[in-house]
């Protein structure tokens, strides 16, 4: 999955455990297998909050263990083989294994689909007479997000763009008329994020690797992950190494210095979703992600890609972005990850909107956490990466940029989802900071369908930690791949509500305040 961060796989089958904050329950294979079979019963039992059918089939993605020993287990859904876009669900259960909550997005009962009218080969070339690329192999599925089930062909594209960016789009085709249903990238940009003399967080510590020969830029006690120098390459690279243990130089002269702010974000990531959400890694698998910095030639973006499991980082073109390996990117960039494995939303539409939003969340988050005096805490993402000042995106005010939308209306989700997001990015810095803060004055959404923000409404925030940490509960345990804004302020609420004796609060009412405050009542 690659996403980059501004405009120019399905896990397998096994079990993990996902660890919510401060919790102490620790399930092993046994539990782990209990509670997916009480989820599956429950969802036959149900058929009407699951909108459950004769010939569907489960496959668990994750399972999310609380404290008290309930669970939320998240399984993907097939309809006679057929897998169901759309059709994933979370079964949330108390500790006794009672159900206490279903989420998904679907709104029509999937049944058994019929036979395509339209053949995987017409398929492919109605995708590609208007997209350029190598095309894989059609698989035949049931598409249902926010539409009536739907026989279709996802056809993979792979290839890459004008300005580097690689892509590997999923185009969604209907099987009876040919009809272009959907399309998204797998591909998520981000604003780009011993001793490491980096370019942007000044002198850092860093865990390296000792060799025979002297250290190699790789971390052990972060599930070993790495990085890389493509040498201004599109394929290939290798680990860098050093003889001193002394990387970079503060400057771009020596090639060190970008891959060190690369390590340094991956490591501040990594701390901050362990010590601060109970999470071990990207998969929540103790296995470290790896970076690839210098990539391509004045390649102007970064992006996050599932298919190698790594951040990817281009040097700028020097007029307009320094090389994007600021802190806020590493955080961006592997949140699309966590994402991927989580809530999987889908990248398009409101979904789309959500996904790249979560990443400017925790990339925010993971900057504060940082508390690097060299890179201090805000709500400017890639700020570090411009040239003339400025920054890619404005969380207090998105409209800032000229393209993102500050408020939720009935069209914001045809937006690209890097300005669609601008309306989670809003209503997480009303809740977070509130509507005047020393990071910004943040102006609340009046009636009617506009997009930019003008009432002055004031509203006081409930802090970051908080507000970081309800987003991420909504993220890993309510919302699914077709989430959109109005199911991410009920998941928001919900799980609000279910952290009130973690958090000392029910802060749920204020949650629901700043989903107002966007548009999205």
């Amino acid at each position: 999955m690659h996403c980059p961060i501004f405009r120019l796989t399905l896990l397998s089958a096994a079990l993990t455990a996902s660890l919510a904050q401060a919790q102490s329950f620790h399930a092993d294979a046994a539990q782990l297998q209990s509670m997916q079979s009480r989820a599956e019963a429950h969802v036959r039992q149900f058929p009407g909050l699951s909108m459950h059918g004769s010939d569907h089939s489960y496959q668990v993605r994750d399972i999310v263990v609380d404290a008290d020993g309930s669970s939320h287990v998240r399984m993907d859904r097939t309809v006679g083989g057929l897998r169901v876009i759309g059709g994933d669900l979370v079964v949330q259960t108390d500790r006794m294994g009672n159900l206490r909550a279903m989420h998904h997005n679907l709104h029509w009962r999937v049944g058994a689909a019929g036979k395509p009218a339209l053949n995987a080969n017409r398929a492919a070339m109605t995708v590609t007479r208007t997209l350029a690329g190598n095309v894989g192999k059609p698989e035949l599925v049931i598409y249902a997000r926010d539409q009536a089930p739907a026989l279709a062909w996802d056809v993979p594209v792979s290839g890459e763009g004008a300005d580097g960016t690689p892509f590997e789009k999923h185009v969604i085709v209907d099987a009876t008329n040919g009809r272009q249903l959907d399309a998204w990238d797998d591909i998520h940009t981000a604003a780009a994020a011993g001793t490491g003399r980096t370019l942007y967080s000044g002198n850092v510590a860093l865990t390296t690797n000792s060799t025979s020969t002297g250290y190699e830029l790789r971390d052990p006690s972060r599930g070993s992950t790495y990085t890389i120098d493509m040498k201004n390459r599109t394929s290939g690279g290798a680990i860098l190494t050093d003889a001193d243990n002394i990387w970079g130089n503060n400057t771009t002269s020596d090639t060190a210095s970008a891959a060190t702010d690369a390590q340094y974000g991956t490591a501040v990531t990594w701390d901050y979703y362990k010590n601060v959400h109970g999470r071990s890694g990207i998969a929540n698998d103790g296995k470290g992600a790896y970076n690839r910095v210098h990539y391509g030639r004045s390649y102007n973006n970064a992006y996050w890609s599932d298919s190698c499991f790594c951040m990817t980082y281009g040097d700028g073109d020097g007029t307009s972005l320094k090389p994007l390996v600021a802190l806020d990117v590493a955080g961006h960039e592997m949140t699309h990850g966590v994402t991927s494995r989580t809530a999987n939303l889908t990248y398009s539409g409101e979904s789309g909107g959500l996904n790249e939003a979560t990443s400017d969340i925790m990339g925010t988050m993971v900057e504060f956490y940082a508390a690097n005096t060299s890179d201090v805490g805000d709500y400017l993402i890639g700020d570090k990466v411009m040239v003339a000042g400025g920054a890619l995106r404005y969380m207090y005010k998105p409209s800032i940029d000229g393209s993102s939308a500050d408020c939720w209306y009935s069209g914001v989700g045809s937006l690209d989802v890097h300005y669609s997001s601008g309306v989670a990015n809003h209503f997480y810095f009303l809740l977070a900071e509130g509507s005047s803060s020393p990071y910004g004055n943040s102006p609340t959404c009046v009636s009617g369908n506009t997009r930019v923000a003008t009432g002055s409404g004031t509203l006081a925030g409930i802090g970051r930690t908080a507000a970081a940490k309800i987003w991420y509960r909504a993220l890993t345990t309510k919302m699914t791949s077709s989430t959109d804004y109005a199911g991410a302020r009920a998941a928001t609420i919900a799980a609000a509500q279910e952290l009130a004796t973690t958090l000392g609060a029910d802060y749920s009412a204020q949650v629901a305040a700043a989903w107002s405050a966007v548009g999205r009542n």
